[in-house]
């Protein structure tokens, strides 16, 4: 389950257990309405509760980034678990965001906001 939460440019997802194809499409869908308002969105990932991601979510996080590869200005990845590192990769690898990895919530909204 993701809870999305839209901000002006600052767009946060947070993921509570198993993140599926139906939840990434909501995401999806979200950044859609952001890019309608602001040219590039700041996106906060709170990884924090999720417990993994169904196969068809990976494949579908790298067509959504090549999509999407001038659309971010920062993403911020809250987690302490080894998929961070993944997800950043993969967001650096197709996009020209700057992506960073934080242990809790406050020191990326912060970051997001220094922009």
């Amino acid at each position: 389950m993701i809870v999305v939460n839209e901000k002006n440019n600052l767009l946060e997802m947070h993921v509570y257990g198993e993140l599926t194809l139906a939840d990434y499409r909501s995401f999806e869908e979200a950044v859609g309405r952001e890019l309608k308002t602001a040219p590039k969105i700041k996106l906060l990932l709170d990884l924090t509760q999720m417990t993994g991601y169904t196969l068809d979510v990976a494949w579908e996080e790298i067509k959504f980034t090549r999509a999407h590869a001038h659309d971010f200005q920062r993403i911020a990845i809250v987690s302490a678990t080894q998929l961070a590192p993944w997800l950043s990769w993969v967001s650096a690898a197709f996009s020209d965001a700057e992506a960073r990895i934080f242990d809790n919530r406050d020191p990326a909204i912060a970051w997001l906001n220094a922009a």
